[in-house]
């Protein structure tokens, strides 16, 4: 008996080694790819979307914008041609915001390699957050021009922004004299201006969260356009 297992001993070991090529080959074919969902106004709690579109089912997508970066330069839609991770911040708050601008700047760190992925950071006080002081605080963040643009513009049309394309807060207010709107929330939006996922923006496991998303995004959209 140990002559005849001896005797065809590599064999068996080469059919147990097949054997497991052959089950982790079908696993591999049957396991579904990994996705990411596409938010509509629909899918979002009521109380974060505006009643203009809070019945739309699909073909939601992030409104034409021109604001103005920590430079002076007017940033549009054309600035950002494929994904980008956005939020909503000032520069003077001493509560969520600075847990928020500092997983930025990870998320910066993590991506300062790859060009296609850039990061948008709106502030929710334009009257104060005016260009210089933008500035000043992209110097001291250690914000990459290229990569993250920290905007500034008409109040209404940032407020605006968030309510009605990012479903980012309240939908409380107007953007007038004496609005306010504050969230941790970050928005992950893909190359058709679509939202891919909301995160907390004051939490590490969120934002470990959100790059994995990112990669899975990358490759998404690199299967859609191969």
């Amino acid at each position: 008996m140990l002559q005849f297992f001896a005797k065809y001993k590599k064999f068996a070991i080469v059919m147990v080694i097949l054997s497991a090529v052959i089950l982790y080959t079908f696993y591999t074919l049957m396991k579904p790819a990994p996705s990411l969902p596409i938010y509509q106004p629909t899918m979002v709690d009521h109380s974060l979307v505006d009643s203009t579109v809070q019945f739309v089912k699909k073909y939601h997508k992030i409104a034409d914008f021109e604001l103005v970066n920590q430079n002076g330069d007017t940033i549009t839609q054309k600035d950002y041609p494929g994904i980008y991770v956005a939020d909503f911040f000032f520069t003077t708050c001493q509560t969520i915001c600075p847990i928020m601008t500092e997983h930025m700047v990870q998320i910066q760190e993590k991506l300062k390699d790859d060009p296609s992925v850039k990061l948008l950071s709106h502030t929710v006080i334009p009257a104060t957050d005016t260009v210089a002081q933008l500035k000043r605080y992209a110097l001291e963040k250690g914000v990459n021009d290229s990569k993250w643009n920290l905007v500034t513009g008409p109040k209404k049309q940032i407020y605006e922004l968030a309510r009605k394309s990012y479903l980012a807060v309240k939908t409380q207010g107007d953007g007038g004299k004496y609005d306010m709107i504050h969230t941790e929330n970050f928005m992950l939006i893909d190359s058709k201006k679509r939202i891919r996922g909301f995160y907390d923006g004051t939490d590490p496991e969120a934002i470990e969260k959100l790059l994995e998303d990112i990669a899975i995004l990358k490759a998404i959209e690199g299967d859609e356009n191969s």
